[in-house]
């Protein structure tokens, strides 16, 4: 019997679709999702005929892993409640988006055990289990209304080439599943990436959308520290910052994202692209601290989701995140451990900028000092 097969460009209310895809799934169907990577294909997660059906379709080794879709970070808490902080970081930076996230399962209370031993074997046969978060608004709608995880992988056969246009899914897999979503041409027609963190250490298994390069910089520890207008008080300690953490390490400022280290500035109400105040290059430059090329930024959600410390200038500046991000309000400090806050020096003369710096720069130091080095991520690749 052939597929169901739905157009969501002729399709009036998506809505429909995603009722109609929920309760296929829980029918024990095969569904068939765009996505933003390519086209995947889910079963679910509690149905163990559905998952076998699934693993049989796709002609797939046993030892090779299917992968969970859940709907975010918070769910995959739910089955790997020790996750690393380095995990953590590249859940919370990329979902939902084209990564899938593969860590290993050690904790006892993981709601792993809650699905059938046989899709256990499917999912973990390795102690690992790779999770995605595609980014696409049908499959992130069902993953919201669906009450179980969905087993999910590539609508391929396996060691066939990634289908990307609903169209190509239909010829394939039309008589093999049971319904298609068809929405054209994926957004990057490109597989996700894979990762595996334990630990510290970070293993590119796959290279897809994004490339090394962009998973080291995902990966991280990234700081930021707050002002105004992002001209003078926050590049200063920018530089200051980075100069005294690749001091620590023993390396030097443009080596810090190899050492897994990233540090910023921005500004609550600053525009984009403004210099550095002369007089802040003049502190800085006493210090051998090099700012001038910094270009002010504007502190977005993107920044303060991002972000592993956020470190800001007065009492204000941090109210000021934590009333429009409250999430964000465990990891958002004064930077003066002694309650003061640290003055704009905007106007003043040199000698006023001086002594802003050398209050920035004692502050610094504690920050600098209780920062655990030895959970900074390490690199290296690997095969899926």
């Amino acid at each position: 019997m052939s597929a169901v097969v739905i157009d969501l460009k002729k399709t009036e209310d998506a809505r429909d679709i995603v009722h109609r895809a929920v309760q296929a799934l829980a029918e024990g169907q095969l569904v068939v999702f765009p996505t933003e990577t390519v086209y995947g294909v889910a079963a679910n997660a509690l149905d163990s005929g559905a998952v076998t059906r699934l693993m049989e379709m796709k002609d797939r080794d046993p030892n090779r892993p299917l992968a969970l879709a859940v709907k975010g970070s918070d769910d995959a808490l739910d089955y790997v409640p020790d996750m690393s902080p380095a995990a953590s970081r590249l859940a919370r930076r990329c979902w939902p988006g084209p990564l899938t996230l593969v860590v290993p399962l050690t904790h006892p209370d993981s709601a792993i055990g809650q699905l059938p031993e046989s899709v256990r074997r499917c999912i973990a046969p390795l102690g690992t289990v790779g999770f995605r978060v595609p980014a696409h608004p049908i499959i992130s709608e069902v993953l919201r209304l669906f009450p179980a995880p969905l087993v999910f992988t590539s609508a391929n056969r396996s060691g066939g080439g990634d289908n990307v246009s609903g169209d190509k899914v239909v010829e394939e897999l039309g008589e093999d599943v049971d319904l298609i979503v068809n929405d054209g041409t994926c957004r990057f027609a490109k597989a996700s990436s894979v990762v595996k963190v334990a630990g510290t250490e970070i293993v590119i298994l796959r290279e897809g959308v994004l490339n090394q390069a962009a998973i080291k910089q995902l990966s991280c520890w990234l700081g930021i520290i707050v002002c105004t207008g992002n001209t003078c008080r926050s590049p200063m300690a920018e530089g200051i910052l980075q100069s005294s953490i690749a001091k620590k390490l023993g390396c030097s400022t443009d080596q810090l994202i190899e050492r897994g280290v990233t540090i910023v500035s921005a500004g609550t109400t600053a525009m984009e692209g403004s210099p550095v105040s002369l007089e802040s290059v003049q502190a800085m430059n006493a210090r051998g601290v090099d700012i001038s090329e910094h270009l002010s930024q504007p502190l977005t959600e993107r920044l303060v989701r991002a972000a592993d410390l956020i470190l800001t200038m007065t009492h204000g500046h941090r109210q000021a995140i934590v009333n429009h991000w409250p999430e964000a309000a465990a990891r958002t400090h004064l930077l003066c451990g002694d309650g003061r806050d640290v003055v704009d020096p905007i106007g003043g003369s040199s000698e006023v900028y001086e002594r802003c710096a050398q209050q920035i720069e004692e502050q610094l130091q504690s920050w600098v000092e209780g920062i655990d080095f030895n959970i900074l991520p390490s690199f290296s690749s690997g095969e899926a």
